[in-house]
Formats: C-alpha cells, sequence, structure tokens
C-alpha cells in the first residue's frame, strides 16, 4: 500500500475534518448557551440562599465539579435508557457537556457578582429597586465585565472538551479524525492536523474575548 505524503494526506483529509470541526463548534456554542443558563440560575439560587433550592444547587456544583465529564456523558447516554430517559448522541453530548460547564460556570457568575461593590447594592435598594431589579439593571452589567475573561475561557475549554462525546458517536473533530486514520494508517500527522485545527478554534475566541474586554473597559470607563 502506497502511503501519502503528510502535505497531501492533510489535504485529503481536511474536508471531512473540518465538518467535524464545525460540529465541534456547533456543540461548543449550544453547550455554553445551555451552561450560561444553568451557571446563572444556580449562581442567584447559592446567592439568595433560598431554602433547600439553596443547598441543592451546592450539591449540583459539587457533583457535576466532583465527576469525570467522561462519566457524566457516560450516565447520560447509556445510564438514562435504563430508567425510560433517552436522548441521541447530539443531545447527550449538549446536554452532558452543558450542564457540567454550567457548574463551573455558576462559581465564575457567583464570584463576579460578589467581586461588585457592596454599595452599589445599597444604592439600588434605596432608590426603591428590587433585588431582581438590581441585579438586572446594576450589578449584572457590571458582573460581566469582571465575568468576561473566565466565560471565555471557559467556552475555549468546552471546545477541547468536545472531544470526549466521541465515545458516544458524535461525529465532531476527534471521531472525524480517526475514522479517516482508519482508513489511512497515518495517524501522527492527522493527529497533529486535529490539534491544529482546535488551536485555531480556540485562538479565535481567545481573540474575540481580547477585543469585547476592551470594549466593555472603555464603556465602563465612559
Amino acid at each position: 500500500m502506497d502511503l501519502q505524503g503528510p502535505t497531501e494526506l492533510i489535504q485529503s483529509a481536511l474536508p471531512t475534518m473540518l465538518a467535524g470541526a464545525g460540529i465541534t463548534l456547533a456543540l461548543a456554542l449550544a453547550s455554553i448557551v445551555l451552561g450560561s443558563v444553568v451557571g446563572t440560575l444556580v449562581a442567584v439560587l447559592r446567592l439568595t440562599r433560598v431554602a433547600v433550592l439553596s443547598p441543592l444547587a451546592t450539591l449540583y456544583v459539587s457533583c457535576m465539579r466532583g465527576t469525570p465529564l467522561l462519566v457524566q456523558l457516560f450516565v447520560i447516554y447509556f445510564g438514562l435508557p435504563s430508567i425510560g430517559i433517552q436522548f441521541d448522541p447530539v443531545s447527550a453530548g449538549i446536554l452532558g457537556l452543558g450542564l457540567n460547564v454550567g457548574a463551573y460556570l455558576s462559581e465564575t457568575i457567583r464570584g463576579a457578582i460578589n467581586g461588585v461593590e457592596r454599595g452599589q447594592w445599597n444604592a439600588a435598594r434605596s432608590l426603591g429597586l428590587t433585588q431582581a431589579q438590581t441585579l438586572r439593571y446594576i450589578v449584572g452589567p457590571q458582573a460581566l465585565r469582571l465575568a468576561v475573561p473566565s466565560l471565555s475561557n471557559s467556552l475555549i475549554s468546552l471546545i477541547k472538551d468536545t472531544s470526549l462525546v466521541s465515545v458516544i458517536a458524535v461525529s465532531e473533530l476527534m471521531l472525524a479524525t480517526r475514522e479517516v486514520i482508519a482508513t489511512t494508517f497515518q495517524p501522527f500527522p492527522l493527529y497533529l492536523a486535529a490539534a491544529g485545527i482546535y488551536w485555531a478554534m480556540s485562538a479565535f475566541f481567545e481573540a474575540l474575548q481580547k477585543r469585547l474586554e476592551r470594549r466593555l473597559n472603555r464603556s465602563y470607563q465612559h
């Protein structure tokens, strides 16, 4: 069997790998949206210390951060069908990634909210604003500026974590790469190419993060 040179090999494999990268990106974006919603809700519950709900939110964060993401994906995709709850691979991947990153984002959001000066809450209360209004209009925007670096880092980490959903047959970048390797038997250049694609996606969002940080800082200064 004639083996292709590294350049020709990567060129021929690139369409398949880029299609997988598109699925990787879609998974990461869908999961970060779900995780942001979950993380915000959990952070608010922990800050307000609602009876029963606050301890449950704390337990959720502890469980999701204290167990491997791979195990969580297995529980959702392979475990839940045994009790009558079934997800297709993509939905299971998004749910697993979203719930996992939501636990980390909740701590980021909670820390950002706590990072806003307490005087902001007191001033809002003196103006007659409710706690929800204060959080939405005054504290929330300031907390967002503080949270942007950590939120962006979570997205970048999530892009890399999507490689784990290949174990539940989601055709993202890593699975697409392995499928090409199975027919070419040349893992080294193809895994390097996959690493380069992951790096390019991460670098793109890192650049967006820096741009957003500068814009938010200018808005805050004005």
